[in-house]
């Protein structure tokens, strides 16, 4: 799945060896190579002004020129432009998660307790005794509290649900993979807090320091 912009600029393999593996198919994980970046924001001209464009790092708008002085490569096509700077930052903040297997999904079939949300990680039997234990053990002391979904735990059910949705709402559940990814790449996160700004970054972080105390 090259792209015109990967196949204009510089690159370690030819052009005729890239078609080649086009004509083969793309493997697995194709789309999440392609949107993985790194990405940056940089100011660019947008419907005669200025607008934020969202491209890989090592890609510009600019068109370079030859020795003679004439026009050489013409500049990277951006993956996305935004009026605004705070857009996209966002945009580069989501972009690799769009392209991840999916940290969470919605089951659509319901159970007892609702639509069960399945992360993507799975529980080993091994690892499911803790939690059958204490599903045993909460169902002694308290079997008003040993609902459906902790029975289904204690069996060592895999792979186990995170949690459960009154309605099937596809939409929480795509912003729980997002919100997963985010926190767990550093970089994405830093994108997301240089879009907050500095109002919301210091009203959050006396929120933070109060609920840490």
């Amino acid at each position: 799945m090259s792209s015109e912009s990967d196949r204009r600029q510089g690159n370690a393999f030819t052009v005729d060896f890239l078609k080649r593996l086009d004509e083969i198919g793309e493997p697995d994980g194709a789309h999440e190579a392609d949107v993985a970046g790194p990405w940056a924001v940089r100011p660019v001209l947008y419907r005669g002004g200025t607008g934020f464009a969202v491209l890989r790092e090592w890609e510009s708008t600019e068109v370079e020129t030859d020795s003679a002085g004439g026009a050489g490569r013409a500049g990277d096509i951006p993956y996305a432009v935004f009026r605004r700077r705070e857009v996209a930052l966002l945009a580069a903040a989501v972009l690799p998660a769009t392209g991840r297997e999916l940290l969470f999904r919605l089951d659509t079939e319901p159970d007892a307790d609702g639509f069960p949300v399945i992360a993507s990680v799975t529980v080993s039997p091994r690892r499911a005794e803790p939690a059958a234990r204490s599903a045993e053990t909460l169902a002694k002391t308290s079997p008003a509290a040993a609902t459906p979904a902790m029975a289904r735990a204690g069996a060592g059910s895999t792979p186990a649900a995170a949690g459960h949705l009154r309605d099937f709402d596809e939409g929480l559940a795509f912003a729980l993979h997002l919100a997963a990814a985010l926190v767990r790449s550093p970089v994405a996160l830093a994108w997301l807090l240089e879009a907050a700004g500095h109002v919301a970054l210091e009203q959050a972080g006396r929120i933070l320091d109060r609920r840490i105390r």
